[in-house]
């Protein structure tokens, strides 16, 4: 099996895989070279979709997939390229309008592969009710890509009385999670290494906004919102708790782990708290509306799983802790890099 290193090994300036993983790296590259570079602002909240200035509520959202392999239990690149930009415009709260869709392919993919997966683009899109309007396709020789590589943008207007932001929770806040996690790592790594659990574990890739949409009669009580992908669940609080100054405390007996991702995990020396997902959110909400939010998520599929997973505390302390299944607590922190490399 080979699981290369996504961390920095020598002294010299180079990029590694760490440092698209959603990690520390990320965001110290972010931090000191991206940001700057483009006249953004290193000390504020990262989110996964940004205002349009001067445009009535209207979000974009931009990502690029490089999923290896290009198909894995429960969905393929294309599929998750939608899922992943509706989710992202839904944890601000916004409902998707419209998506584009670009295409680098590398020469020599089957068209019959570039036709499958851009087959299942169109029909995530057509079941999340959201047109892709626009694009681009490029081709590059032998060896310049790993195949196939998407791009989806993505723009949304927000629901009227929401406006999560990673710099919204606040103390007391319920700690919500709409799913099981680590679903999509294991599925993904299972195939690329031929581990052989595709029979028990599929992806959790689908769209959000339905669940999003249900949270607008609560309105202020949602004050953060977030899809676990990169660096898992364990990177998503502490984005949330780094960017709102608090501590974030959870429960290690309510965090639903499936027992074919524990087993793997366990097997490959993996925690399940950093393994990347695509189909659950992490909400922080006032903690007097949690049972009536719980049962709002519960009516459909995707949040039938929900669970109350901790709280925030009154600590002005920017960190994440877990209270063990023993009743022990450990930190734990944002992962540095990624054990998972090229899931999403």
């Amino acid at each position: 099996m080979n699981l290369d290193c996504p961390l920095p090994y020598d002294e010299h300036e180079l990029i590694q895989l760490g440092h698209g993983a959603g990690g520390r790296l990320t965001a110290e590259l972010l931090d000191t070279l991206v940001l700057p570079a483009l006249g953004g602002q290193p000390d504020g909240p990262l989110e996964d979709a940004a205002l349009i200035p001067d445009a009535d509520e209207l979000l974009l959202s931009t990502d690029s997939f490089v999923v290896s392999p290009l198909s894995f239990p429960g969905g393929d690149i294309g599929s998750l390229a939608v899922h992943g930009t509706v989710n992202d415009l839904g944890m601000r709260g916004a409902l998707p309008l419209a998506l584009t869709l670009s295409v680098i392919a590398e020469e020599g993919l089957p068209l019959a592969e570039l036709r499958s997966v851009l087959d299942s683009a169109g029909k995530a899109a057509h079941q999340a009710g959201v047109p892709i309007i626009t694009g681009d396709t490029k081709v590059v020789g032998r060896g310049s890509a790993d195949r196939l590589f998407l791009n989806t943008t993505g723009i949304g207007r927000r629901i009227p009385g929401l406006t999560p932001s990673a710099a919204g929770a606040r103390p007391g806040d319920a700690v919500l999670l709409s799913g099981p996690i680590g679903l999509h790592g294991t599925a993904v790594l299972s195939t690329r290494e031929g581990l052989g659990f595709e029979t028990d574990i599929a992806s959790d890739t689908r769209p959000l906004h339905r669940l999003v949409q249900a949270l607008a009669p609560f309105g202020s009580a949602v004050h953060s919102l977030r899809d676990p992908t990169r660096g898992g669940l364990a990177a998503s609080l502490n984005e949330i708790a780094c960017a709102s100054g608090l501590t974030v405390e959870i429960e290690e007996s309510a965090v639903p782990v499936p027992p074919a991702v524990a087993a793997a995990c366990d097997l490959l020396g993996l925690d399940p708290l950093i393994v990347a997902n695509e189909g659950c959110l992490v909400a922080f909400v006032a903690a007097d509306a949690t049972e009536s939010i719980l049962a709002a998520l519960r009516a459909y599929p995707e949040g039938e799983q929900a669970v109350h997973i901790g709280h925030c505390g009154e600590q002005a302390r920017a960190r994440v802790e877990l209270r063990t299944l023993i009743g022990a607590r450990r930190v734990v922190d944002m992962p540095l890099g990624e054990q998972l490399p090229r899931i999403c």
